[in-house]
């Protein structure tokens, strides 16, 4: 995991809770790497005393270590205090409508095991247990004495609950609508749960190890079996009302246009998504049902593969212009499970508006990059959220 900029985020002695100020110091030692007591307590205002607490407490936890002393001034050598990779681990899971992605990180976001489990369906009673056995078999990857989970982050494509766009497509899990997925993953995990958006853990994880690590505000298009789109202003994550901001595959780009699940006509992923690849290249006779399908394809320089990218180009750039224009992003990121080598050439063949407001004369950055975090994105970004709950207080749950 990358450090972030020095936080700016203080505790207290009296009005902050024990959670909110473990978090500081946590937060504090991920962004600055190792610090000692006096520095950790100057830089949260905590007390000298509710300082030496909060570090015996994490280092009994084995949260973190103490280090090398460092010497500054007169006076006996500091201890320098750092994070403890091994001290906990997250797991982040990714539930498509024939998949399961699975992932484990330590304490500092690295990634120690991943995999991809087939599903046959995507109904709650076959992708609890699937998700169940792969969430085992990750733990048990790194031995019988394995350092306490933090907990998973599920991430699911929207929309989430009962809303106008809700169909059967191919995109979409079935069955769910009803259910309040928390709560049934906990039960069967035994470790909390918090449930994102894939797109927007996708560009979590794009933020934590891929093409956004310098950014703090750009839009992520996520190319899952549908297509989805994660926002992150000023830092901050775009959720909407309720967890479904970014449903960009069923933004209309063509009027009366091709028939989507969802009911309406000439939606985005109709045009530009992985499903749209695989029937446009199926109704010429061409099996793209996987990556390695697609890369193949591309390989070949095959034209059926060649015309989708030339028709999936033109709708979407005019979504891109939109999302500029929206969200005034510093970047356009693409990523998810597409082939990189895909996204570089959906790219090149962009023609993108030049009325938006990120045609600028001191722009440092192309106006549309490729994704760095591979097929388990979104499954990594669900991990890393866990991770960030664990370092980052929440100010609206103590102030």
């Amino acid at each position: 995991m990358h450090r972030k900029a020095p936080l700016k985020i203080i505790g207290s002695n009296a009005e902050r809770t024990r959670l909110h100020n473990r978090k500081v110091v946590l937060g504090h030692l991920r962004s600055h790497g190792k610090l000692g007591r006096a520095e950790l307590a100057r830089l949260t205002g905590l007390s000298t005393q509710a300082m030496s607490n909060i570090i015996a407490e994490l280092e009994g936890e084995a949260l973190i270590l103490a280090g090398e002393r460092q010497t500054k001034g007169r006076g006996l050598p500091a201890v320098q205090y750092t994070l403890n990779p091994a001290g906990a681990v997250a797991l982040g899971v990714e539930v498509r409508p024939n998949a399961i992605l699975c992932a484990l990180v330590n304490f500092l976001g690295d990634t120690l095991y991943t995999k991809r489990i087939h599903i046959k369906s995507s109904e709650p009673a076959v992708v609890l247990p699937a998700v169940k056995a792969a969430c085992d078999e990750a733990l048990s990857s790194i031995g019988k004495n394995a350092p306490p989970v933090l907990g998973a982050g599920i991430v699911m494509p929207g929309p989430f609950g009962r809303v106008g766009l809700t169909g059967a497509g191919k995109a979409e899990l079935v069955g769910w609508d009803d259910k309040d997925p928390q709560a049934l993953f906990e039960d069967v995990l035994q470790v909390p749960v918090r449930v994102e958006n894939d797109a927007t853990a996708a560009a979590i994880a794009e933020q934590t190890t891929g093409s956004a690590t310098e950014l703090q505000s750009f839009c992520f298009v996520y190319f899952g079996t549908g297509l989805g789109l994660g926002v992150i202003s000023n830092g901050e994550i775009l959720r909407g009302a309720f967890g479904n901001a970014g449903e960009l595959g069923h933004v209309v780009v063509e009027r009366g246009g091709r028939l989507c699940s969802c009911g309406n006509r000439g939606c985005l992923e109709t045009y530009t998504s992985r499903m749209a690849a695989s029937e446009f290249l199926q109704k010429r006779g061409k099996s793209a049902e996987n990556q390695k399908d697609l890369s193949d394809l591309l390989a070949a320089n095959d034209p059926d593969l060649e015309e989708w990218i030339s028709e999936a180009a033109d709708p979407l750039a005019q979504a891109i212009g939109t999302l500029e224009n929206l969200f005034d992003p510093e970047a356009v990121i693409l990523g998810g499970a597409m082939p990189p080598e895909l996204l570089e050439r959906l790219i090149e063949k962009l023609d993108l508006i030049d009325a938006t407001v990120s045609v600028r004369a001191d722009r440092t950055l192309p106006r549309v990059v490729r994704g760095a975090s591979g097929w388990m994105t979104a499954a990594l970004g669900a991990a890393a959220l866990i991770i960030h709950d664990t370092y980052i207080p929440s100010i609206s749950k103590v102030a």
